[in-house]
């Protein structure tokens, strides 16, 4: 397992959906995207920028509720790609230090992992098939296309989630 970063959430200008972009901590630094829906695109966004709710959002209930049982979120582990659906798992402690992984959209977990402050990762195998090892001035871009995106973020409406 190698370590992650969050480097961010932008939109697709293509396809004007939230991509989260990850890279690896370590040399040699390859990165990665995965289209994530708006909900998670805001609640990473949330946690990244360390802004506080009134009230507990989902991500951040969730973790409230782990702790009240002694439980702990122990990490994050991105575990494979199949037909371009990414998967992860949530790593939790009990008392005893008995762990159990359990099976979660990779946005919900990073989500969960931020408000946790605990390690993201990504299998060997995983950096391996999708990781690419991108350019500095490559990373520049991507913070501006992070303006678009917040602007995304502050004009949404829940109207827009109407199905």
């Amino acid at each position: 397992m190698r370590s992650l970063s969050v480097r961010g959430v932008r939109l697709d200008r293509i396809s004007n959906n939230p991509v989260l972009t990850l890279r690896e901590e370590e040399s040699p630094k390859r990165q990665f995207e995965i289209f994530i829906g708006a909900p998670e695109a805001a609640a990473i966004k949330t946690a990244l920028d360390d802004e506080q709710t009134p009230r507990p959002l989902t991500h951040t209930l969730f973790v409230l509720a782990f702790e009240r049982v002694n439980i702990s979120v122990v990490r994050v582990v991105l575990t494979h790609v199949s037909n371009g659906t990414y998967f992860a798992e949530v790593v939790l402690e009990n008392e005893g230090g008995e762990e159990v992984a359990v099976s979660a959209r990779p946005s919900d977990a990073v989500a969960i992992a931020l408000r946790a402050s605990c390690p993201i990762y990504a299998a060997d195998d995983l950096l391996e098939l999708v990781g690419e090892v991108v350019e500095e001035e490559e990373v520049t871009e991507t913070s501006e296309i992070m303006d678009e995106f917040k602007e995304f973020i502050e004009n949404i409406s829940p109207e827009d989630f109407d199905l």
